[in-house]
């Protein structure tokens, strides 16, 4: 009797259960789904003009859908975002995985990646940043500087290690020194200034950086 009583139990359980994942709404397939079709509309188009009714059409789902998982444009961005940073940060850390104890290969692919993914924004967007939402690069300045810090502080470190990075500079300096330069170049009202995307804004710091703290055997490599 009491075996039946617990399968009960659990069968009413499990039931209820079901009832609550119901009641959550659409499955989380469809906001990833929303969020990658906007971070592609987005980074190319600029997200400005881009509104609740346009993304539902590019997606062909109701507004009133694309509302169970947004409240409005600046959530869809919002969400984007950390989309893109945790792509990010997963693709370096593997990288950092991959090349534990190999500093150019590593240096070369965190480089790589990090330029790949900066390919992606495109110079609507970061107009769009400048004019419309100066409080979403925060966020972006925010996150950039703390990738760079992680997964730069590091590589500078083993590479001093290694004696492909000078020592007679603490890696934190030299972190600083880069992050200094990426916030004060890699930003929309510079980059507009001096023409660049935020790809080639990128490289010429790193490049300058880089030439200053690398040594000869790295060089070589």
């Amino acid at each position: 009797m009491s075996n039946v009583m617990t399968a009960k139990r659990t069968e009413q359980s499990s039931k209820k259960r079901e009832a609550k994942v119901s009641r959550r709404g659409p499955a989380p397939d469809g906001r990833q789904r929303i969020v990658d079709a906007a971070r592609a509309y987005f980074f190319s188009h600029g997200f400005r003009r881009v509104t609740m009714n346009d993304l539902a059409a590019e997606l062909g789902i109701s507004k009133k859908t694309l509302y169970v998982h947004f409240p409005d444009k600046m959530a869809v961005l919002e969400a984007v975002l950390a989309d893109k940073f945790a792509g990010v940060q997963a693709k370096l850390e593997q990288v950092t995985r991959e090349h534990t104890h190999d500093f150019p290969a590593a240096l070369h692919e965190l480089l790589a990646n990090t330029q790949r993914e900066l390919d992606e924004i495109k110079p609507l967007f970061v107009r769009d940043m400048r004019q419309k939402a100066p409080h979403v690069f925060q966020t972006i300045e925010r996150r950039r500087s703390e990738l760079i810090g992680h997964f730069f502080g590091k590589l500078f470190v083993e590479g001093q290690r290694a004696g492909m990075v000078r020592k007679d500079i603490p890696a934190k300096i030299m972190i600083e020194i880069l992050l200094v330069a990426v916030r004060e170049t890699v930003n929309p009202a510079k980059m507009e200034e001096l023409g660049l995307t935020p790809r080639t804004a990128f490289e010429s710091v790193v490049k300058v950086i880089l030439e200053g703290v690398v040594t000869k055997k790295a060089r070589k490599t």
